[in-house]
């Protein structure tokens, strides 16, 4: 488990005088006896239900502030001090954070009244300030009242005051910046775009990245499949866009046929049956139709708890291919410390799996004699000398996750070559995961979790039981020394054992000067075909390119990195 910063002291306003001002005398009065700071810090909302007692709601319990019944009098004393109402029956108080909900008869008639509090805490954005600072565009959920609005009005203001950027927040309710035509000093200098209308929100969305040229858009509420393709139109254009949606978790969003766009929207697609029997699926299943609008997606728990998903793309495919998802769990510790692991879902069951954050782009790899090198998603750092090996028993039998690579295939191939290999069932039982190329290029959830747990990865370029007899001629080549031998021109003479180690030797060290920099390239001495061919594989184990230059008898192997664009 990781251990960040301490975050800044939290600061909050609530500015609950001016809502106190304008509810009637006497349950202004019921409430003094609540004024103490921990009683505030907790009130949520003050309820007014004609013909029923006012009720003031804390987050632990609630209270009757008067014996009487609320009176249409009662309604109306506080509907003249407030703003108008608007289409989404909402009103506020200039220049706070209150907002005011009125339940209406059929008659179009004022009924009841919510007056929720709102507060402006500072420092409740700490807990994913990185994720803020990255650029990205980040999606929150949670259930109302966790505090998904209160985050978006800290983010504007960090973004705004802080980061020294453009943004423009758009608000719906003038709930993220207060009601009145200045905005809460809680969005610091973000400037604020109000709607005349819930309807309309999408057309304003797109109206600010038009007019006022901003680098960040700040919205609550995502609501409509209209709002979901202007936030679509935001994103590509390069615009971060912050904002919150309707649901409690990413499965929710995609269950959410409105709003399943934000994350790359849900198709059903029919496979071949060859595909299907590659993949162990169905003909018909579900798959992620185009590249998410919100790239990171935080679920928010409660207060002081989120859970992240760094690639949606990647959490979405999991979710529909069944395999494991891992999420980034943030916890604040009551020292302002925040603590961050991995918990992992399969299905319904969460398993916590305490692990370190990673510290940068670069990984490191320990080999374990007898089993293959790092594959091409592995980096070996400068530094080390050698790669350690620690004091683990080497298995007999290699087992191997196929991902994305034909299952029926590669048990065919194992089988005639005779080799110690078993195929599982999936990644977290195998020793190494072989995938293809065009795969490996999209970074998926299963291929970054194997390579996190130092597990290999090994690319085909085609799925074809040639390229898969070549992986396992590399994995294994003290299979196939013998066999390179015999099938030698009859004239030649047989390679002795040292012959062959000290071509293996010379290519291995050669891997290493290249690895590590030190050489941007490497010829070898001149060898015969099958050692040749040896030597290329060699390479292959060490994600390295290799071709073979010159004219026999002088054919040689040439060592490489390759582009890393492949």
């Amino acid at each position: 488990m990781t251990t960040l910063p301490a975050v800044p002291e939290q600061t909050i306003t609530d500015n609950l005088e001016d809502l106190l001002a304008v509810l009637p005398p006497d349950i202004v009065e019921a409430l003094q006896q609540y004024n103490n700071p921990e009683d505030r810090a907790k009130l949520l909302e003050i309820v007014l239900d004609l013909g029923r007692r006012p009720e003031a709601r804390f987050e632990d319990r609630e209270v009757y502030l008067a014996d009487r019944e609320v009176t249409r009098e009662d309604i109306a004393y506080v509907a003249s001090r407030i703003g108008r109402f608007g289409d989404d029956n909402r009103a506020g108080i200039e220049r706070t954070l209150h907002r005011i909900s009125a339940i209406r008869s059929r008659s179009g008639e004022i009924v009841g009244l919510t007056c929720r509090i709102g507060r402006a805490v500072y420092g409740t954005v700490a807990i994913i300030r990185d994720l803020i600072e990255s650029g990205e565009s980040i999606l929150l959920l949670g259930r109302p009242g966790v505090g998904k609005t209160t985050m978006l009005r800290e983010t504007a203001r960090v973004l705004a005051d802080d980061l020294r950027k453009r943004v423009i927040v758009v608000d719906t309710s003038n709930e993220i910046a207060g009601d009145g035509d200045i905005p809460h000093p809680a969005i610091g200098r973000a400037r604020r775009m109000q709607v005349p209308t819930p309807s309309l929100q999408h057309a304003v969305m797109i109206e600010a990245v038009e007019n006022h040229m901003p680098e960040v858009i700040v919205i609550d509420e995502i609501g409509t499949e209209l709002e979901a393709a202007a936030a679509r139109t935001i994103a590509e254009r390069g615009v971060q866009l912050i904002g919150t949606a309707h649901g409690n978790t990413l499965e929710n969003i995609m269950m959410n046929p409105t709003l399943s766009d934000l994350i790359g929207g849900i198709q059903s697609v029919t496979l071949s049956d060859e595909e299907a029997r590659r993949r162990g699926t169905q003909k018909s299943i579900l798959e992620r139709k185009a590249p998410p609008t919100f790239s990171v997606l935080v679920e928010i728990q409660s207060r002081n708890r989120v859970a992240v998903h760094r690639d949606v793309a990647a959490a979405v495919d999991a979710i529909l291919r069944g395999q494991p998802l891992r999420v980034e769990i943030r916890e604040r510790n009551p020292d302002g410390t925040v603590s961050v692991w991995y918990e992992e879902l399969h299905g319904q069951e969460r398993r916590a799996e305490r692990s370190m954050l990673p510290a940068g782009p670069r990984r490191t790899y320990q080999r374990i004699p007898g089993t293959p090198a790092p594959s091409r998603a592995v980096t070996v750092m400068p530094e080390a000398g050698s790669v350690s090996a620690p004091a683990e028993p080497v298995r007999r039998t290699m087992r191997l996750f196929p991902f994305g690579v034909s299952r029926n295939r590669l048990e065919q191939v194992i089988r005639q070559l005779l080799l110690p290999v078993e195929l599982v069932r999936t990644p977290r039982e195998a020793d190494a995961v072989v995938t293809l190329k065009n795969y490996f290029r999209k970074r998926p959830q299963v291929l970054r979790e194997a390579e996190q747990r130092g597990v290999p990865v090994y690319v085909l370029r085609s799925n074809t039981a040639q390229q898969m007899a070549n992986l396992f001629r590399s994995l294994f080549p003290e299979r196939f020394v013998e066999e390179s031998s015999e099938n030698a021109d009859d004239g030649s003479d047989d390679a002795p054992d040292d012959r062959i180690a000290a071509a293996m030797e010379e290519a291995e060290a050669a891997a290493y000067q290249v690895l590590h920099g030190t050489r941007d390239r490497v010829e070898l001495q001149p060898q015969e075909a099958w050692i040749r061919r040896l030597q290329h594989q060699l390479a292959e184990r060490y994600n390295l390119a290799s071709r073979s230059r010159g004219r026999e008898p002088f054919r040689r192997v040439e060592i490489y990195r390759e582009d890393e664009s492949w």
